[in-house]
Parts: structure tokens; sequence; C-alpha cells
């Protein structure tokens, strides 16, 4: 039986009414209303109600009962140490082109953990295949509603699936969406093309498949992203794959498009859509910004590229002044897939007068990848790259270079560390918005 730890807190929200009460950093809840929560879904749950006893391990250890009246789904206003009080569901599959197995040797432990926990699909968009449920967590996800899912489908041919998760498992997909089907629950769909396994005549049957879900006012599948598998210099060998070439991205971009004109005619949706890599390293035009719809898979990097340039275009007319106070100069780096993507905003940041960006667009060395997107960039990268350059004032770093909630790289390089060895500062920045406040507002601190 796993062990549910009691929830550390980590940080308390100001004029909340966990403030209001005392709860300091570092208490813990145990149990609310007499359960213990396994996890932030069960936190949210049992905290919706009016009426609530806490049951609360201060820092040193000691025990204390909180009654608490409130308005029905109020928050508390608490944030805890991790999502998960009763350990991660690990993943029982062995994708070759799992990204897991395709890092080096001799990081920090928590690099290699194999996440495939239907919690943190329905918390933070993250994929998982459905291989490791055991009932009673299918009896969860029916009884707390947890739609939508995010599952990585790849192929819905039986033999297919097996073959790409190595996990018999795997051939149970499409008796998988008929039980989301019944119990009107939803899921958005990968299929991450793997050349001359999941590509041609199977790729078109996942579609078609997929597809088929697509029906009545809650589609059980709400959307499918199509993305090209990734591979890294660290990847293990004889793992049968290779990697995805212009042509082959030229040949499934037609496939696709093809495919969800057809979509749209029946459905009036396109129901999937490529990832903007396909048209990168296809050297294909990006699609059209109404082709996305409602952007319902932008964390896959599906327009993601289209619309940062809608955001930047809207930002800039309000926000972006003629000209600057005083003169400042700076370095942007981005991944060189999005390169020339990126060039109209890089000249709309130039016409402010004292104002001097310079895009740096790298590759991934450290990964082996000779077009990279922005989120694959390293500070390994950022060193062999920029060194020795004239970087200006600072670097402006997309903060999808850096793990979740941490000022730290991909391959482990905290921002000091590389911002010590370049001799400049680093400013990450979050969005448009903070892009264009760093690069022209005094109030930020070069």
């Amino acid at each position: 039986m796993t062990t549910i730890r009691p929830a550390k807190i980590t940080k308390v929200l100001p004029d909340s009414i966990a403030a209001e009460i005392g709860f300091e950093v570092g208490d813990a809840i145990a149990a609310i209303n007499g359960t213990q929560p396994r996890d932030l879904i069960d936190y949210k749950f049992l905290c919706s109600d009016e009426f609530l006893e806490l049951e609360v391990l201060d820092a040193s250890g000691k025990t204390h009962y909180v009654e608490i009246e409130k308005d029905y789904d109020e928050d508390l206003g608490l944030e805890f140490e991790t999502a998960l009080f009763d350990g991660l569901i690990q993943c029982n599959n062995r994708c070759p082109f799992c990204f897991i197995d395709q890092q080096p040797p001799g990081k920090r432990s928590s690099l290699y953990f194999k996440d495939d926990d239907y919690r943190l699909s329905f918390l933070y968009g993250s994929y998982l295949t459905l291989t490791n449920l055991p009932e009673r967590e299918w009896q969860r996800i029916e009884q707390m509603r947890l739609s939508p899912l995010y599952v990585s489908v790849h192929a819905t041919e039986p033999d297919i699936r097996i073959r790409l998760l190595k996990n018999q498992r795997g051939g149970q997909i499409l008796e998988q969406l008929r039980w989301f089907q019944k119990r009107r629950l939803q899921i958005h769909a990968q299929v991450v093309v793997c050349p001359g396994i999941n590509d041609g005549q199977h790729l078109e049957q996942t579609l078609r498949d997929l597809a088929s879900f697509y029906t009545d006012e809650v589609p059980t599948v709400a959307s499918v992203a199509v993305v090209p598998v990734g591979l890294t210099r660290f990847r293990p060998e004889q793992d049968e794959l290779v990697p995805v070439t212009p042509e082959k991205a030229q040949e499934v971009i037609a496939q696709v498009q093809l495919l969800t004109r057809e979509f749209r005619q029946k459905s009036g949706s396109n129901i999937a859509w490529l990832a903007d890599e396909w048209f990168l390293i296809g050297g294909a035009e990006l699609p059209s910004e109404s082709e996305y719809e409602e952007y319902p898979q932008i964390d896959n990097g599906v327009g993601s590229i289209r619309l940062f340039i809608k955001q930047f275009e809207t930002a800039a007319a309000e926000l972006l002044p003629d000209e600057i106070p005083s003169t400042r100069k700076l370095t942007w780096v981005v991944g060189n897939a999005v390169e020339k993507a990126f060039q109209p905003i890089v000249q709309r940041l130039n016409n402010v007068a004292g104002l001097e960006v310079n895009m740096q667009a790298l590759n991934s060395n450290y990964w082996g990848q000779a077009i990279s997107v922005t989120g694959l960039i390293t500070g390994h990268d950022l060193l062999i790259n920029l060194k020795g350059q004239d970087l200006g004032e600072g670097i402006l770093l997309p903060n999808v270079m850096l793990k979740h909630g941490e000022l730290v790289f991909l391959d482990d390089m905290s921002v000091a560390e590389v911002a010590q060895q370049l001799n400049t500062k680093i400013l990450p920045v979050a969005g448009v918005e903070e892009l264009i406040n760093t690069c022209i507002s005094d109030t930020v601190k070069i």
C-alpha cells in the first residue's frame, strides 16, 4: 500500500483564509474532515466544503486541529511542495523515443523518473499512456470526472502500439477510448510519428480511428496533435528509430492536411493538427492563424509560433514606445527552428529608438540536433555559442528553456552558473509582455 505523506505547505498566499488563520510555510496538512488527501485533486475536492476540520502538523511535528467555516468552493490560499502526496505513478512502458532514455547518464536522479500519472495529466496536461492503471484508478477517474486527460496514442492498431510502447497492454487503446466515450469523458490525443513504424497508412488509420470519436456535443477525442519523433545523440543503440527528414516532413504535412480537410467538412473541426516542427523541418509555410481554431494543442507546440506572433503584435501596439530614454542593447536567445518566423519581431523591437535587440538562434549541440526548438536549448549550448561575444547588457532568455519553477536548464546547469561564465546578466522572460517590458522598462534591472 502506498504511503500518503502529509501535504507540506511551501507558500501561504497573502490576504487568504490560510494567512488569516496563521498557517506558515513548513506546516503540513495530514487530514481534511478525517480524510487523508492523496494528491492535489483530493485536496481541492475536500476543501470545497463550507465546514472544514483540518489536522495540521507544524514544522516541529506537533499536531493541531483547525476548524474553518467558509464559502463553498472558496480557496484556502495554500500551495504545496508537490501535487502528489502519495508518490508518482511511474511508467511501465519502454518506448524507444522516450526523452528520459535519451538523456546522458550521471545527472540527478529526479531527471530519470518516468511519470505516467493520470493525476498530472488532469492537473497539468502531461501525457500518459493508460497502460498502468489498476481498476481502482479507473473508478476514481469516473467518480471524480477527471476530464480531459491527455493521452499518448501513437497508433490505434494494437500490434503497432505494442511495438512502440513495448507493452502488451498498449493494444487496448480503442477499448479504453470506448470506456471514455461511454462515460462522456474527454481526452486530448498525441501521436508521435516514428518514420517506418507508425507513419504512412498506419498514421492514416490512427487519425481516422481517433476522428471517429469526435462525435456528440462532448467529443470523446477533443483534439489530436501529430508530432515528429525527437532524437538526441544519447539515445539507445539499435532503437529502430530514424530521424524525420525534410522529405518525410513534407510527406506527413501533405497527408495530414488532406485528412484534416476531410474531417473539417464532416465535423466542422480539423480534429488533428500538425506540430509546428513539421513545417520547420520541411521548410514549409506555417498554417494561417485561423487553421488552429481554439489552439487546443498549444502546449504540444501546435500553433505556438503563430500565437506568439499574434500576441506580440497585440502587445507591441499597446506597450512599445517610439523611443526609450536611455540606450539599451540585449541579446535574445531562441532555438534556430524559429529564426525565420521571429525576424519580424526583432525588426519591430529595433524600430524603437535607443533599443537594440540581437537574436541569437541556436541549435542544440548538447542534444545533437541540427534544428532545435527553443525549449531544448541548454546552458551548455549557450556557453558554446555565446562565449566571448558582445551580448550587450544581458540575455533575454525564454523561460521555456528552464525546468518548471526552477532557474535550471535541462542539462542541469543553473542560470547563475551560465551567467557567471558568460559574464553577463540573464533575464528569464515568460511571454510577450514580459519580453517587451524587459526590453523597454527602466524598472527592470539590467
